[in-house]
C-alpha cells in the first residue's frame, strides 16, 4: 500500500530510527539500545519459531472444580446483558484464561453455564479453571471484535489463540522535506513528510529493493545531515548508485525527474518506467552516445532485478493480502503473501500458539483479528479457509480503515493459484520448523547423558562480558530453548558498580548474574518463584548457565549461586582449546572432572554454537555503547587529538562514522595529522574489545 504522510512543511532533518528496539528493554538494561546493527536485519529475516508443544494428555477434571467453574458462570449469566459485548474468565489469582465476544453476552455466557452440555475437553479445562468473569459492553458486534482482538493480544490468556512473533513490518520511504528527496527503510509512526510504499515482509527485501532502485533511479540514501556536510561526492556516486546532488553533480529538475520515475515504479506503474528507460536508451544510442546509452541499460536492467526477486507478480491482483493455513503435528502455520501496486513484497510465516482441538478456519479467524489490529488491511484478503464469521471481518477493517475491504475464498483463477502457492509456503516452512525442532529437541536429549544433567533443559541461558580495558563494559544473556535462539529473551546488562577494577571479570559476571537473579528472587515469597502447574509457556528460569571461562569463573559463578541460594540450576563453564581453537574446548562443571568432547561430536558442536552467539551478542553490545560514547565525547578522546584536529578531520572527512571508517593511509593525507596520530585515530575507532 502507498501512502502520503501529512503534507506540512518541516525542517530537513535526519532519517529517524525505529521506536521499536528487537531486544526488550527492562530494568536490567540502563540504555535503550537495539540489538547489534550488524545483525538485526538477518534476525528479523527469521521465521518465526514455533510455540510450545501442545498438550497430549487431556488433564483429569475433578468435578468440584468444574462446578465451581459452572456456578461461577451462572452468576455472571445473572448480570450479563443481551446486548454485543467481550467477556474475558478469570482464575482464583486474577489471571485471564479466556477473552471471548458475542453478539448477545448473556447467551453466549449460557452456553457454557449448563452442566452437561457436550463441551470440548479444552472448553471444560477453562471452565475448571474459571472463578469469575468480567464482561464489557460494546455498542456494536464490530467493536466487540476489535476489542476481543485487541485484549487478546496484550493479555495473552492460555485458551485463546495467540499470535506470537508479531513484529511491525517496514516500508520504503521517500522523504518529502527536502529540496532533494531521500530512499530510505522505515517502521513505526508515518509520521515524516512523504511517501510511504509498503508493507515488505521483512528488512531484507526492502534493503534488496532499496539497493536495486539506487541503480535504476540513483536516488540518495544518506542522511540529511550527511548530505549537508559534503564538499565533494561519495563513494556511491563513483559506483554510480546516487546522481551526486549533495555537490549539484545534477540540477533539481534532473534529480526531480529520478525522484518522479522511483515514485512511478513503487506505486504500480512500472511497465510505463520501464518503456520511457528503453526509448531513452534507443534514443541515446542512435545519436553515437554510448555512454549514456549503457546508463539507462544500466537502470533498466536494475528495475528487472527487482522484479525477478519479488518472484510471482500478479496480472490482475493490484493490492491483497494472502493468508493461508496448514496444520501438523499438532502445530499451525499461516503464511501471509503481501502484494501492493501489482507486485510481490514478499511473505512471511507465522506458528501461532493454539491447542491442537483448534481447526484451521478457527485458528485463521482469530489470527486475522489480531494481525490487523495495529495494521492497515488492503482493500483485497485472500483466504485458503473459509471463516465463519468473514462478514462481520470485513465489516470491523473496514471501519477500522476508512475504506471497504473485501474478505474472500476465491474459487478459480489467478486469484486461487495465488492462495494455492501461500498454501504450498505454509506446509513447506512448517515441515521445515518441525525437522528443526526435532533435530534441536535432540540435541538438547542428548545433553543430558553427555553431561549428566538432571533432566532435558527447556532453557538455556549463555553469560559473556565485553571490555576495552575496562570501558564501556557490558555484560549480555542469550538464551536458547528447543526452538533455537529466543532473540526476544536476550538481555544486556551495562556494568554500573562504582570502584570497579578496570578488566575485573569476576567482578563484572558477578554484578550482571547477582541483578540477573535478584530479579528473579524478589516474586519468591512459598512457591511463587516455581512455575504455576498449569503453565506451559516458556520458562523465566534456566535450567542450565553456562559462562565462558575455565575452573576460576566457574568457582566464581558458583559461590555467587550459593550466596543467593540457588540450587536447581546447573552450571557449566566452556573454556577455549590451545590456541583458541574450536573443537577442542575443555567443559567444567561443579565438583566433577574436567570434560572433553571429540572435536565431532554434536553436543560440543551446539555448545560452540551457544558460546559463539553469546560473544557475537555481547560484541555487538559493547561496540554499540563504544560509538555512543564517541559521539557523545567527541574526538578529545582520542589521545593526541585536540580541538584544531578534531576540526581538520571532520572538515577533510564530514563526519565522525567517516572517519571511523577510514584508512591510516586516508588519516594521514589530514592537514595536521601526523603519521603517529593517524596511526592513534585507527587503532582507537578499531581496538578490540577483550
Amino acid at each position: 500500500m502507498v501512502h502520503d504522510s501529512p503534507d506540512r512543511a518541516a525542517p530537513a532533518r535526519k532519517a529517524r530510527r525505529s521506536p521499536k528496539s528487537d531486544v526488550p528493554q527492562d530494568d536490567l538494561t540502563l540504555d535503550t539500545g537495539d540489538v547489534d546493527p550488524e545483525t538485526s536485519v538477518a534476525d528479523e529475516d527469521d521465521e518465526a519459531r514455533l510455540p510450545d508443544a501442545p498438550e497430549d494428555a487431556v488433564e483429569a477434571i475433578a468435578e468440584g472444580p468444574l462446578a465451581v467453574g459452572h456456578a461461577a458462570i451462572e452468576n455472571a449469566v445473572r448480570l450479563a446483558p443481551t446486548s454485543p459485548g467481550v467477556y474475558r474468565m478469570l482464575n482464583t489469582a486474577n489471571d485471564v484464561l479466556y477473552v471471548g465476544k458475542a453478539k448477545n453476552v448473556k447467551k453466549r455466557l449460557s452456553s457454557y453455564a449448563r452442566a452437561n452440555a457436550p463441551l470440548p475437553a479444552r472448553i471444560l479445562r477453562m471452565i475448571a479453571a474459571t472463578t469469575h468473569v468480567e464482561i464489557i459492553s460494546t455498542m456494536t458486534e464490530t467493536e466487540a471484535l476489535l476489542l476481543e482482538a485487541n485484549l487478546i493480544k496484550q493479555l495473552r490468556p492460555r485458551f485463546n489463540v495467540q499470535l506470537r512473533d508479531d513484529k511491525s513490518f517496514p516500508y520504503i520511504l521517500i522523504t518529502g522535506d527536502h529540496w532533494a528527496p531521500q530512499i530510505l527503510k522505515h517502521r513505526g509512526a508515518q509520521s515524516r513528510p512523504g511517501r510511504y510504499f509498503g508493507p515488505f515482509a521483512n528488512a531484507g527485501a526492502v534493503n534488496r529493493t532499496i539497493t536495486a532502485l539506487q541503480r535504476a533511479f540513483l536516488i540518495r540514501s544518506c542522511t540529511d545531515g550527511f548530505f549537508e556536510s559534503r564538499s565533494r561526492p561519495c563513494l556511491l556516486y563513483q559506483i554510480k548508485r546516487c546522481a551526486g546532488p549533495c555537490t549539484r553533480e545534477i540540477d533539481f529538475p534532473g534529480y526531480s525527474e529520478l525522484v518522479r520515475e522511483a515514485t512511478e515504479f513503487l506505486s504500480g506503474r512500472s511497465h510505463a518506467v520501464k518503456e520511457l528507460l528503453a526509448a531513452e536508451m534507443e534514443k541515446a544510442s542512435g545519436e553515437l552516445e554510448f555512454e549514456t546509452a549503457a546508463l539507462y541499460r544500466d537502470r533498466l536492467a536494475a528495475l528487472s532485478a527487482i522484479q525477478s526477486q519479488q518472484g510471482i507478480n500478479p496480472r490482475t491482483v493490484e493490492e491483497a493480502d494472502v493468508f493461508a493455513i496448514h496444520q501438523e503435528g499438532g502445530y499451525s502455520c499461516v503464511e501471509v503473501f503481501f502484494f501492493r501496486t501489482g507486485q510481490n513484497w514478499g511473505n512471511r510465516a507465522y506458528f501461532p500458539r493454539a491447542e491442537k482441538t483448534f481447526t484451521p478456519e478457527e485458528v485463521l479467524s482469530s489470527f486475522l483479528a489480531q494481525f490487523y489490529d495495529d495494521k492497515s488491511p488492503p482493500k483485497l484478503i485472500l483466504l485458503s479457509h473459509e471463516i465463519e464469521e468473514s462478514a462481520l471481518l470485513a465489516d470491523a477493517l473496514s471501519v477500522k480503515a476508512g475504506y471497504k475491504v473485501e474478505v474472500s475464498v476465491p474459487k478459480r483463477g489467478e486469484k486461487k493459484e495465488l492462495v494455492g502457492h501461500a498454501l504450498t509456503n505454509a506446509r513447506e516452512a512448517l515441515g521445515r520448523k518441525l525437522a528443526d525442532t526435532a533435530t534441536q529437541t535432540r540435541l538438547l536429549e542428548s545433553m543430558v547423558t553427555t553431561l549428566g544433567l538432571p533432566h532435558t533443559p527447556r532453557r538455556i541461558e549463555v553469560y559473556d562480558n565485553s571490555h576495552i580495558q575496562g570501558t564501556n563494559a557490558v555484560g549480555a544473556m542469550i538464551v536458547a530453548g528447543p526452538d533455537g535462539f529466543m532473540k526476544n529473551q536476550y538481555r544486556k546488562f551495562n556494568i554500573k558498580s562504582e570502584g570497579l577494577t578496570p578488566g575485573d571479570d569476576y567482578a563484572m559476571m558477578r554484578e550482571v548474574l547477582e541483578r540477573r537473579f535478584k530479579r528473579l528472587l524478589k516474586p519468591a515469597e512459598g512457591d511463587a518463584a516455581k512455575a504455576k502447574a498449569d503453565d506451559d509457556s516458556f520458562p523465566q528460569w534456566p535450567d542450565l548457565v553456562i559462562i565462558d571461562g575455565g575452573r576460576g569463573q566457574l568457582n566464581a559463578v558458583r559461590d555467587i549461586f550459593q550466596n543467593l541460594g540457588l540450587t536447581q540450576v546447573s552450571l557449566m563453564a566452556v573454556a577455549k582449546g590451545p590456541d583458541r581453537d574450536a573443537g577442542r574446548e575443555t567443559l567444567f562443571m561443579p565438583d566433577r572432572e574436567a570434560i572433553k568432547l571429540e572435536p565431532r561430536d554434536p553436543v560440543l558442536y551446539f555448545i560452540q554454537r551457544l558460546r559463539d552467539e553469546a560473544h557475537r551478542f555481547v560484541i555487538g553490545s559493547h561496540r554499540k555503547l563504544r560509538k555512543k560514547d564517541i559521539r557523545e565525547a567527541g574526538l578529545q578522546e582520542i589521545p593526541g587529538i585536540g580541538p584544531s584536529r578534531k576540526r581538520a578531520l571532520l572538515h577533510h572527512f564530514g563526519t565522525l562514522k567517516e572517519i571511523e571508517r577510514a584508512s591510516i593511509a586516508d588519516l594521514g593525507k589530514v592537514p595536521g595529522v601526523s603519521a603517529e596520530s593517524a596511526r592513534k585515530i585507527f587503532e582507537f575507532f578499531h581496538a578490540q574489545p577483550g
